[in-house]
């Protein structure tokens, strides 16, 4: 009994250290969707067009750096393993970056303010955040094969990524306002928030084994490195990989468009910026509670079925949330069905990004998690700047005026294309790309198979 209470006590707190990963990459990532574009304009005094120019334009260096750091995750071998010796590196630097983003020079002239702009932005996204997140996305494949645990870990990173989105939600503006409501204040705010990544990063790190290793590397002892180019061609032949990661570059851009243009939804169309915390606090909340019950829909219908599901409730609650005229008990209506459609999103899209990694070895012959992963970040970054380029290019079309004490109505229409319009687009194609997704019924045939490829190998030899 006590051996058992031991085990189930080690498996928690593995999945909670793992979980604690995502919580500390959403620190930033929440901060750059939700804030960032609020900040530059409002606090630092420089053009939505110009930065979101800036950050379109970015994202192309971005996609590069995560498919170098895809390759040199493949090609990490430390006691350590290879993903985890880059989470315990890059946690201090990411500390770093963050509260440098956040300190643009307000009283420099407006062409050196959007050089700051460029180099921090790029810094953090193409260079600090790839080289952390790359690697605690290719953590999931690594730690197990079993496919229902790799749900529990995707269900305990978005319990915790949604945690740390609470976090910066709930906490960002009413800390601004405690340090003096200015743009030394967002500094002092996530000088912060980049002490907790520290702390979380490294529980990570501490928290977690590495565990699977693929059947090249099971079968010899010599270099069984794949060629980059090798394993670009392997990857577009995995047709589950070409799916998911459609999905998460439309998904991260409507994140980057929704998210960013919260604030100014409650700002500007509801009369009360402080309500982001209330419409995001429910939102996440609920989410959270959500994931709880979400294992034991995942093991009766599938991880495909769960994720349609929650776009079909993403669907009803931002249709709601468009007619409620302001109404808060709609509002809440809205947040609660919005984050229950979240937890069945959240707990199943990072599995089947790693059930892709299995079916694509299958396939191919090749494993390649840091590459896979890295060219699925590839393209949810992709996503995430052109939505938040859209974001800037929407509002400067509408004539949003950070300044202005009122805004046009042209200005508050772009802000309910882009709060509600947009993701209702998007999680209608969703519905359509999961109709075509086959992979849980086939990932059994697909495990056993690779078992017995490492047992008909481990014969001969």
């Amino acid at each position: 009994m006590a051996q058992q209470y031991s085990l189930n006590f080690k498996k928690l707190s593995e999945r909670l250290a793992y979980g604690f990963g995502d919580f500390g990459c959403n620190i930033i990532y929440t901060a750059m969707s939700a804030f960032l574009l609020f900040y530059y304009t409002d606090y630092a005094g420089v053009s939505a067009f110009a930065v979101g120019t800036i950050m379109m334009v970015s994202r192309l260096f971005d996609g590069v750096s995560d498919i170098i750091m895809g390759v040199i995750v493949d090609r990490t071998k430390s006691k350590y393993g290879k993903a985890r010796p880059w989470i315990l590196r890059m946690c201090i630097p990411f500390a770093i970056s963050g509260v440098l983003l956040f300190s643009v020079p307000t009283s420099w002239a407006e062409t050196p303010k959007l050089i700051y702009v460029f180099i921090t932005y790029n810094l953090v996204s193409t260079v600090v955040y790839t080289a952390i997140n790359v690697p605690y996305s290719a953590l999931n494949a690594l730690m197990t094969q079993n496919p229902y645990e790799r749900s529990v870990l995707s269900i305990f990173r978005n319990l915790l990524a949604t945690a740390g989105t609470l976090t910066i939600n709930i906490f960002t503006l009413p800390l601004v306002e405690f340090f003096g409501n200015n743009a030394l204040a967002w500094t002092k705010t996530f000088f912060i928030f980049g002490i907790v990544a520290i702390i979380v990063f490294l529980y990570t790190f501490l928290g977690t084994s590495e565990r699977v290793k693929s059947v090249a590397q099971l079968q010899s002892t010599e270099n069984n490195d794949v060629p980059v180019l090798v394993g670009i061609k392997a990857l577009f032949k995995n047709k589950y990989w070409i799916m998911m990661t459609g999905m998460l570059a439309l998904f991260f851009l409507m994140y980057a468009i929704n998210g960013g243009s919260t604030v100014y939804y409650a700002k500007d169309i509801l009369g009360d910026k402080n309500l982001v915390g209330t419409i995001n606090g429910i939102f996440n909340i609920v989410q959270i509670c959500g994931m709880f019950f979400i294992a034991m829909m995942i093991k009766k219908f599938g991880k495909r079925n769960i994720f349609a599901l929650g776009l079909v409730l993403d669907i009803i609650g931002m249709l709601i949330l468009n007619y409620s005229n302001g109404a808060m008990s709609l509002i809440i209506i809205s947040s609660v069905i919005r984050g229950l459609g979240n937890a069945c999103g959240g707990a199943t899209m990072w599995a089947m990004v790693s059930d892709t990694i299995d079916y694509g070895e299958w396939k191919t012959g090749y494993r390649t998690e840091g590459l896979v992963n890295s060219a699925c970040s590839f393209g949810w970054k992709i996503g995430n700047g052109i939505g938040s380029a859209l974001l800037g290019l929407i509002l400067e079309a509408g004539g949003y005026v950070g300044t202005a004490i009122t805004q046009t109505e042209t200005a508050l229409f772009s802000i309910e294309i882009c709060f509600i319009w947009i993701p209702i687009a998007i999680y209608v194609i969703g519905l359509v790309i999961m109709s075509f997704y086959h992979l849980d019924k086939e990932f059994p045939a697909i495990i056993r198979d690779l078992n017995n490829r490492i047992i008909k190998q481990t014969t001969i030899k």
